[in-house]
C-alpha cells in the first residue's frame, strides 16, 4: 500500500521553503530597509530633541509613539511598527508572497518540485506556512533594530502606558514581544493574497506587482471618508489596533477583530489559492 509524505517530510519541505526565502539576496536587501527604518527614526528624533526640545504631536496612538522616545527608549520599538506597517512591512510580505509560486514557474523549478513526494496541497501549504513564518521574522527584525537603537541612544526604564499607568520595563518588554506577534499576525491575510495571485499567473515580477498593487489600492480605499462602510471589511484597517496592548488594562476589542479579519482573508483566498493551484495544468 502506498503511503504518503510523513509529517516529517513535511517539516522538512517547509524547512526548505524558509531556508530558500531567507537566503535570497532579495529578502535579505528588504530585510535591510526593514532593519534601517528604526535607525533613521532613533537618529531623527535624537537631532531634533538635542537641544532639549519636543518631538512630534499625537495622542498615544500610531506615529504618536515617538513623542515618548526620548523618555523611554523602548517607544521606538512601537514607534518603528507603527511606521512600516502600513507601508514597508506589508510590502515585503506582498513580494515574498506573490513569488511563491509564480517565481517557481518563472524559473522553470516548479514542475520538479511536483515530481518529489510533495502533493500540491503539501507544497501549497508549506509555501503558505514559510511566508508566515517570514511575516514573524521581518517584524522581529523591525523590533529588534528599535530596541537596539532606543536602549543606545535613549534611556530605558519602566514605561507609562497609553492609560498613563506605570509598569515595569520587563513588563515593557513582554508587550513589546506581544505587540510584534500580533503585527506578523496582522500580516496573514496579505500573504494569503499575494499567494492567490501567485496561482495566477507564471511571472514572478508580475505576481509581485500585483500583489503590491493591490495593497496600496487596498490602502487608498481605507482613507478614504465616503467608503466608511467597507473600512471594516479591509484587511489594513484594524492594523494599528495592537496600540490598545499598551493600554492598561489592555483593550481588547479591535485586536480581536483585526484577528479575526485576518482569518476570514486567510480562509477565503487561501482556499481560492488551493482550488487554483490543485486544478492549474503545470507546464513550467
Amino acid at each position: 500500500m502506498l503511503r504518503g509524505p510523513s509529517p516529517l517530510w513535511t517539516l522538512g519541505l517547509f524547512r526548505s521553503e524558509l531556508t530558500t526565502t531567507l537566503r535570497r539576496w532579495r529578502t535579505l536587501a528588504l530585510l535591510g530597509v526593514l532593519a534601517a527604518v528604526p535607525v533613521l527614526i532613533g537618529i531623527a528624533v535624537k537631532i531634533e530633541t538635542s537641544d532639549g526640545g519636543p518631538v512630534g504631536d499625537g495622542g498615544g496612538q500610531g506615529p504618536a509613539f515617538i513623542t515618548q522616545i526620548t523618555n523611554n527608549g523602548l517607544f521606538l520599538v512601537f514607534a518603528a511598527l507603527a511606521a512600516t506597517l502600513p507601508v514597508f512591512l506589508p510590502m515585503t510580505i506582498g513580494v515574498v508572497a506573490g513569488d511563491a509560486i509564480a517565481g517557481e514557474a518563472s524559473s522553470g523549478t516548479l514542475r520538479y518540485l511536483l515530481v518529489a513526494p510533495a502533493g500540491r496541497t503539501r507544497l501549497l501549504f508549506a509555501k503558505y506556512a514559510a511566508t508566515c513564518a517570514f511575516c514573524l521574522v521581518a517584524t522581529l527584525v523591525v523590533a529588534g533594530s528599535a530596541l537596539a537603537v532606543g536602549a543606545l541612544l535613549f534611556p530605558l526604564g519602566d514605561v507609562v502606558t497609553i492609560s498613563g499607568t506605570r509598569i515595569s520595563f520587563g513588563d515593557g518588554l513582554l508587550r513589546a514581544a506581544l505587540v510584534a506577534v500580533v503585527v506578523a499576525a496582522s500580516l496573514a491575510g496579505i500573504a494569503a493574497l499575494g499567494l492567490f495571485v501567485s496561482t495566477l499567473t507564471g511571472s514572478g515580477i508580475a505576481a509581485m506587482a500585483t500583489t503590491v498593487g493591490l495593497l496600496i489600492t487596498v490602502q487608498i480605499l481605507d482613507t478614504i471618508p465616503q467608503l466608511h462602510g467597507i473600512h471594516p471589511y479591509l484587511f489594513p484597517h484594524y492594523w494599528l489596533s495592537f496600540a490598545d496592548l499598551m493600554r492598561e488594562p489592555v483593550y481588547w476589542d479591535e485586536v480581536v477583530k483585526n484577528l479575526g479579519l485576518q482569518g476570514v482573508y486567510v480562509a477565503v483566498f487561501g482556499s481560492a489559492a488551493w482550488a487554483r493551484f490543485t486544478a492549474k495544468d503545470i507546464t513550467a
